[in-house]
């Protein structure tokens, strides 16, 4: 199956052609930990999260390699850990630890590589010492700048011109640059900051730089895909494709993709209107794999506005696909997924998750209907295949439907076997209000069958 993704350099959807097919390299900035991740945050992992899995199942899943870095030095850190009082590993281990757990109940697989920024510096130095000998960065006040002057082709992923650069950048104006456009590769620290040292004294290194450093030596000096979102496309990407081309003297990355911006009931996500949301408060309210629906709602490229009010209907949507499976218990699913193959067309073609979910619904809906024993055991196949390329799908129904591992779920069987007492004993009042407590204390729905059994699930 041909894979076509949107290349941000071009401007353009391009049949995706690997330098090495038996090793397709991928790499996607990772989390600045000093805080909890947010829904925006999360969706550049799950967008990514979808490619990786498809890059697997079309080269196979030993062929790709999968880097997302751990920003744990920049600024944004070093103040979290003042404010808190504490140690900045200390921080940054936290951090780095709720993201692993956050990302993981959003159904993430890990990346093959996770590199630290901290334990590259070396790499960094040695980057920033060749930047300069080739005369495209120079030292200044304990400063290691890069010359945008040096670098014809700067500004061509972003399409931005020389005031636009400037201004986008919000650099600072500072008398030791040669240009205003100028950006920091190396800066000093003062004795409460961290630091190591270098040629030009102790410091630290400029965010940008880090992921240079750090695809390169995992990656290659050019490799097949770089990602992240909208946001990062200037500087920050920006400044990676300068550096690292000039420092090479080759093509960095083959292909740039970014996933668009997210928004909250419309409106920018802002902790000052009260719509701000962590996935690690999201997951109190519903299940990670809900979260994650929501998010494969949109096409990665295009905005999504997320809601309260959308991330219950994703989750209602899943209900229809686990009551599929549920109804075919007694089928086991044949050997051929073909049937997903509508949907590995979708995601095929730049990462349609919308399409593809329409298709997972369309395989469901055959296997509710078709009266054929093969059709369903072919229609179970392709559904659990889908949710393999999706990250949907991975729980038993059973599970999905009882809210694995939740703290009530003893008290809930133990008031569902009352209810079941009470109707046997034809003490219908009693039976309903128990259902009634059951769906106002527990969000429960109990469901009879026939044979006068009960099931319950999560409404």
């Amino acid at each position: 199956m041909a894979i076509s993704l949107y290349n941000t350099l071009s401007r353009s959807k391009e049949p995706f052609e690997p330098i090495d097919p038996g090793n397709v390299r991928l790499y996607v900035c990772g989390p600045t930990v000093y805080d909890f991740a947010h829904i925006g945050n999360a969706r550049p992992v799950v967008a990514f999260d979808v490619l990786y899995r498809l890059l697997r199942h079309v080269h196979g899943e030993g062929c790709v390699t999968y880097v997302r870095n751990i920003t744990d030095v920049d600024d944004k850190i070093i103040e979290a850990a003042r404010q808190a009082g504490e140690p900045i590993d200390t921080v940054t281990a936290r951090y780095t630890k709720v993201f692993h757990a956050d990302m993981a109940a959003l159904g993430a697989l890990p990346p093959d590589v996770e590199p630290r920024a901290t334990d590259h510096i070396a790499e960094m130095i040695a980057m920033i010492e060749r930047l300069v000998e080739k005369g495209h960065a120079y030292a200044a006040e304990g400063h290691v700048l890069f010359s945008v002057a040096t670098m014809a082709e700067y500004g061509r992923l972003s399409r931005h011109g020389r005031d636009e650069l400037i201004a986008g950048a919000r650099v600072e104006i500072a008398p030791y640059k040669r240009d205003p456009a100028d950006f920091v590769l190396w800066k000093p620290s003062d004795a409460d900051q961290p630091g190591w040292d270098s040629p030009w004294g102790r410091g630290r290194p400029g965010w940008h730089l880090e992921c240079s450093a750090m695809s390169k030596k995992h990656l290659g000096e050019t490799f097949d895909i770089h990602g992240g979102g909208q946001d990062l496309i200037f500087p920050h990407h920006e400044n990676e494709i300068a550096q690292s081309t000039c420092a090479h003297g080759k093509t960095f990355v083959n292909l740039w993709m970014h996933n668009g911006y997210v928004t909250v009931d419309g409106e920018k996500m802002s902790k000052s209107l009260g719509n701000f949301h962590t996935v690690h408060d999201l997951l109190e309210r519903a299940p990670g794999e809900a979260i994650r629906l929501s998010l494969l709602t949109a096409q990665y490229r295009q905005p999504l506005d997320f809601s309260l009010e959308g991330l219950d209907r994703a989750r209602s949507a899943l209900d229809r696909l686990y009551t599929a499976l549920a109804g075919a218990r007694d089928v086991a699913a044949s050997d051929d997924p073909a049937a997903a193959g509508p949907v590995v067309e979708a995601l095929s073609d730049d990462l349609n998750t919308p399409r593809a979910l329409a298709e997972m619904h369309a395989l469901a809906g055959t296997l509710n209907r078709s009266d054929s024993a093969d059709g369903r055991a072919r229609a179970k196949a392709g559904l659990l295949f889908a949710g393999g390329l999706t990250g949907l799908l991975a729980q038993d129904p059973e599970s999905w439907f009882k809210g694995a591992g939740d703290d009530g779920e003893e008290a809930i069987e133990v008031l569902v076997a009352a209810r079941s007492r009470a109707r046997s004993e034809r003490d219908f009042a009693e039976a309903d209000r128990i259902r009634d407590e059951l769906m106002e204390i527990h969000n429960v729905v109990v469901e009879d069958r026939p044979d006068g059994s009960s099931e319950w699930r999560r409404a």
